[in-house]
């Protein structure tokens, strides 16, 4: 008569021929349940993702508190991109620890682990090519990431189905955010990005030169200039990114008139507010030194690259 086991009357019965009950029964020296067994796999699966955020965060802390001080750990600390290359790694790392530990579990219930792997890669596979647009977004993500495109934290154009205008705020594997001017944060899909056009200096230089009146105080006129791009900077931060900066007064070669110039520092597509607002505030104040002072006496322009000379 032949005898066999009967089948366990319940799915958290002992069925230790698993890659967890294995190297549960080595290092505890006695068998486990299977409820044991997936209480374990969920409880290091948990432990293992806390641990990776926390290394992630911690990492972030001491590459800004770095920067902030001025003391760079190496060439890391001087680039921003680094912390995207970082989570972009955690969350790859927190998708495997998942991923088998799916795996683990369906084990304990009879399913092959090498015919799930198998079965995830053939999935994985015909995801990929039902999902051209998916793959495209990956790989365009991370020539973005490895290029010097852009970088976390420039402020940049980027021209595709759209065009928007914002600072990075992160470059994913499926969408690069960008913080635009109406503090939106807009979700660019990777794939549809066609020309990136990046602000080296963190936005636009715009010039004012202002013509100082014949017989004006000189020193009067320079005082009121500095005071109303002063105003200005207080009124529209928000536009206006940095103090400006006024020069010294100057004479024109050739033409005989004296001018100061004013460097401002404005978030891109805004330059209407120097041409129209800061021209208007100055032809106003100009008027107490020549009653007759003119628009075009204030001229703006803006300037792509660094001046070899810094007025």
């Amino acid at each position: 008569m032949n005898m066999t086991n009967p089948p366990p009357a319940s799915p958290f019965e002992l069925v230790p021929n698993t890659v967890v009950g294995r190297i549960y029964s080595h290092f505890a020296h006695q068998e486990s349940s299977t409820g044991t067994r997936i209480l374990l796999i969920v409880v290091v699966a948990v432990v293992v993702h806390a641990l990776v955020k926390t290394t992630r965060h911690l990492s972030e802390w001491l590459i800004n508190k770095s920067r902030a001080q001025k003391s760079p750990l190496g060439f890391v600390t001087q680039q921003p991109k680094f912390i995207t290359l970082t989570r972009l790694v955690v969350s790859g790392v927190i998708f495997v620890i998942y991923f088998f530990a799916v795996g683990l579990i369906l084990q304990e219930f009879g399913v092959n682990l090498t015919a799930y792997l198998a079965s995830a890669s053939v999935i994985g596979l015909a995801i990929s090519f039902g999902s051209q647009g998916l793959v495209q977004d990956m790989v365009i993500g991370l020539t973005l990431i490895f290029s010097d495109a852009m970088d976390v934290g420039d402020l940049v154009e980027i021209a595709g189905t759209t065009t928007v205008i914002g600072r990075v705020e992160e470059i994913g594997l499926r969408f690069t955010t960008l913080h635009n001017f109406y503090n939106q944060l807009v979700f660019i899909p990777n794939r549809t990005i066609a020309n990136v056009s990046r602000f080296p200096h963190g936005g636009v230089y715009a010039y004012a030169d202002i013509q100082i009146p014949a017989g004006a105080d000189a020193e009067k006129a320079v005082q009121t200039i500095a005071g109303v791009a002063q105003g200005m900077w207080r009124q529209f931060s928000a536009i206006i990114l940095s103090e400006p900066v006024p020069g010294k007064m100057d004479t024109a070669p050739g033409g005989g008139w004296s001018f100061l110039r004013v460097q401002f520092k404005i978030w891109p597509g805004q330059g209407s507010l120097i041409e129209t607002t800061f021209r208007q505030q100055m032809v106003r104040a100009m008027k107490v030194f020549d009653a007759n002072y003119a628009d075009w006496q204030v001229a703006v322009t803006y300037r792509a690259l660094t001046a070899s000379k810094k007025l």
